[in-house]
């Protein structure tokens, strides 16, 4: 369980980025979060990664700081930040050599790096290719094996299909969370396309406009695996106005 409790970073700044955030995420459910941008969803994600320790307040990942927590976390930002001399294997085996840890557990790493490409629907045919042989969606692909190559427990995602086209984006939001359903690692998804956050996740998390604090927490009933029909359902389209209307209040505009 990942639990906030009046949690605020300021960054040295008169201003906080978040202020009073406080959640609780069960272990291996799968959380969206929206909000204005600037309101501190990304913040929230890398205090959660541990790359920055809070001004004030109280994170615990299963009762540990996130500094001293020894579960595996997986990041994936917007942009791949793939390396442009190295092949598709290349890039996805690079953690085994930033983690001394991971590559002395792994007794195979040759093999996980090719479960990996295979799990995010690219061939091994992929495998030799340079990123500027690959499309958008491809690389972005190429980022997600790298995390998953990982096995993580956690998975930190900060808007990472953002820059595809809407069918593409489509086609791997249900690619993940069928992935996250047969993983079942804990999810936190930021993004600022509602029908996304619906269609990924279990319950969506509203922050307000900075300093952000979670406003509201919605519940989604659709059951897993989730098939693209279901952004044609009445009780879809209910629900993703539900949370349009807590993203406009969020902003401060009328709804």
């Amino acid at each position: 369980m990942i639990v906030a409790r009046k949690l605020a970073m300021d960054y040295g700044s008169q201003s906080a980025v978040i202020s009073d955030v406080d959640v609780e995420i069960q272990t291996g459910s799968f959380v969206s979060m929206v909000g204005p941008s600037g309101c501190g969803k990304s913040t929230f994600l890398r205090l959660v990664a541990g790359l920055r320790e809070s001004s004030s307040g109280q994170l615990l990942i299963s009762d540990r700081t996130p500094q001293q927590c020894n579960l595996r976390r997986a990041f994936v930002f917007q942009d791949p930040s793939l390396l442009p001399w190295r092949t598709v294997a290349g890039n996805v085996h690079l953690p085994f050599e930033l983690d001394r840890e991971l590559a002395n557990s792994t007794t195979q790493p040759a093999t996980r790096v090719q479960e990996a490409i295979r799990l995010v629907g690219l061939l091994d045919a992929d495998a030799n290719k340079r990123p500027r042989q690959l499309s958008g969606g491809m690389r972005m692909r190429v980022s997600l094996a790298r995390a998953f190559v990982t096995d993580p427990q956690i998975m930190l995602l900060d808007e990472p299909f953002a820059a595809l086209d809407d069918i593409l984006r489509q086609q791997l939001n249900e690619e993940l969370q069928r992935i996250w359903w047969q993983r079942r690692w804990t999810g936190i998804f930021v993004t600022h396309n509602v029908s996304e956050a619906v269609f990924m996740s279990q319950r969506v998390l509203v922050m307000s406009r900075r300093p952000g604090r979670f406003i509201a927490d919605l519940t989604v009933p659709f059951e897993y695996p989730r098939h693209a029909e279901l952004r044609a359902d009445a009780g879809f389209a209910k629900l993703t106005g539900e949370v349009s209307r807590y993203l406009r209040q969020a902003a401060g505009v009328d709804p």
